[in-house]
């Protein structure tokens, strides 16, 4: 069993481009929904992803905050595109951009199609207590919003949230 432990960010500049040394395009899709999880009726997140000339089948854990269970498959990308058809919501389309900082890799995600305009980056951990430092281009933790996983995004993209929404007044 794989765990992930990883912080989001809000992006609040393009500092973070200078340093990107690699970008590589996806598309994803969810075969369950963010109504399911919030329900109770799904423990887990099922995700398809084409990562560049790759794709994934990835389940994850259903629980907020940095520590959650998941699991990656390698499965074939033709597969993939019959599985993102299955797929409720929309698809997110995104450039990964990967930028070393301070000895950690963060992942800067640019957001398209209908969620675009948002830019996030995450930094995974070996362990949850694990200390890093924080780009001056990262700003405001959302680690815990639910809001800005990518499942949320699929059932609610950016484009349709709020003012307040996209000002991230009540993230904690």
């Amino acid at each position: 069993m794989g765990i992930e432990i990883e912080r989001k960010f809000l992006v609040v500049s393009d500092a973070w481009r200078e340093s990107a040394y690699e970008v590589v395009p996806m598309a994803q899709g969810y075969i369950n929904d963010m109504g399911a999880m919030d329900r109770g009726e799904q423990k887990a997140s099922v995700r398809v992803r084409i990562q560049g000339d790759t794709a994934f089948l990835n389940l994850k854990s259903r629980e907020l905050g940095a520590t959650r269970q998941e699991f990656d498959y390698t499965v074939p990308v033709v597969d993939a595109r019959a599985l993102l058809a299955l797929c409720v919501g929309g698809v997110i389309d995104k450039r990964r951009h990967y930028v070393r900082h301070e000895g950690h890799l963060w992942e800067v995600d640019e957001f398209l199609g209908d969620n675009a305009g948002l830019v996030v980056a995450e930094i995974e951990l070996d362990r949850a207590d694990e200390a890093f430092v924080k780009p001056a281009w990262a700003g405001k933790q959302v680690t815990d919003a639910a809001r800005y996983y990518n499942l949320a995004l699929a059932s609610r993209p950016y484009t349709q949230w709020s003012d307040d929404e996209r000002a991230a007044t009540d993230i904690p």
